[in-house]
């Protein structure tokens, strides 16, 4: 089916190109969210007389999505799960919590704008890209910890996936001197 442009799509093309695409696509996702019309005659003259104001409002969406990138440079956003020694979660961090993360701090984004392909499914700190328009990109930082405190001392660099970060414990410098006494001889009918 061909398909005129009313903005710019990601890796399809620019607002006013007339494009080919499959049937479904035009049918279930272009045409039904307003980013595109058939291209027939009518509309290539509709979309000629509404040019300048399809312009002008793609420019003041940019606009408003460049402001919110610009707050969003650079921050780092703490997510508190629950999590093994290892660092596994137990369950995970969706585009769902992202969204609510940032609602919480002020930031009015959608699921559909999180590029997140799979959930997040261990602690550390992690790099979100938010696709704030079809021109602007924003990358946040996750810090996902099991306390606030852990999530200090993963912004410092600090990994927490072993129990002598956890405890403070250095696994490896354990003897077996240090769970059995030496002096003991095993047997326990001497007294």
């Amino acid at each position: 089916m061909q398909v005129i442009l009313l903005e710019r799509v990601a890796k399809l093309g620019q607002m006013g190109e007339t494009v080919k695409v499959r049937d479904g696509f035009a049918r279930n996702f272009l045409l039904p969210q307003g980013k595109a019309l058939r291209a027939n005659e009518a509309n290539k003259k509709r979309f000629e007389a509404e040019r300048s104001t399809l312009e002008a409002r793609n420019l003041e969406r940019r606009g408003e999505a460049q402001t919110v990138a610009e707050a969003l440079a650079g921050k780092s956003f703490i997510v508190v799960r629950s999590a093994g020694e290892t660092g596994q979660l137990y369950g995970s961090v969706a585009a769902r919590d992202i969204v609510d993360v940032l609602a919480a701090e002020g930031f009015n984004i959608g699921r559909n704008q999180v590029d997140l392909n799979t959930p997040i499914k261990e602690i550390g700190l992690h790099t979100v890209n938010l696709h704030l328009h079809a021109e602007v990109e924003a990358a946040i930082e996750l810090n996902v910890a099991r306390t606030a405190e852990e999530a200090g001392r993963q912004a410092k660099g600090e990994s927490l996936t072993s129990a002598d970060a956890i405890y403070g414990v250095d696994e490896d410098a354990l003897r077996p001197e240090d769970f059995f006494d030496p002096d003991a001889d095993g047997n326990e009918d001497d007294e």
